[in-house]
């Protein structure tokens, strides 16, 4: 058994978040200890740790939720989770050529700006729709 600091040091995923992920279903919550402290077992933290890898992945909620539902079915076909892992890349995807586009932009504008005043200032002409 573990408490919720400990669970919190050992996953990086701090003790609010932890707290926002029990009242959100993602994570059950723990029983409590005769002091009513809450008190994590190896099965917490190892949600926990699907959950936070889940989220660097760029998963959201209710995503992490339908692969959390998934992975308590081991019976299921695993179609479904293919098909969310697919969704979540291609979302990464758009991401990353809005970034691009963005970074395209920027560089643009920097490339045309050559003024010494900012009365003057060609970046923020077109940021004002000039």
């Amino acid at each position: 058994m573990s408490s919720i600091g400990d669970l919190s040091r050992r996953t990086g995923v701090p003790v609010e978040t932890i707290r926002y992920y029990e009242r959100m279903g993602l994570l059950p919550k723990p029983p409590r200890t005769e002091g009513n402290y809450r008190a994590y077992e190896a099965t917490h933290e190892r949600r926990l740790a699907f959950v936070k890898r889940s989220r660097d992945l760029g998963f959201g909620l209710d995503r992490i939720r339908a692969l959390l539902d998934l992975a308590d079915a081991a019976d299921r076909p695993c179609d479904e989770v293919d098909a969310l892992a697919r969704d979540q890349l291609a979302e990464v995807e758009r991401k990353i050529a809005d970034l691009q586009a963005m970074r395209e932009e920027l560089r643009e504008m920097l490339d045309h700006c050559h003024s010494d005043t900012v009365a003057e200032c060609g970046i923020l002409e077109r940021l004002r729709g000039s």
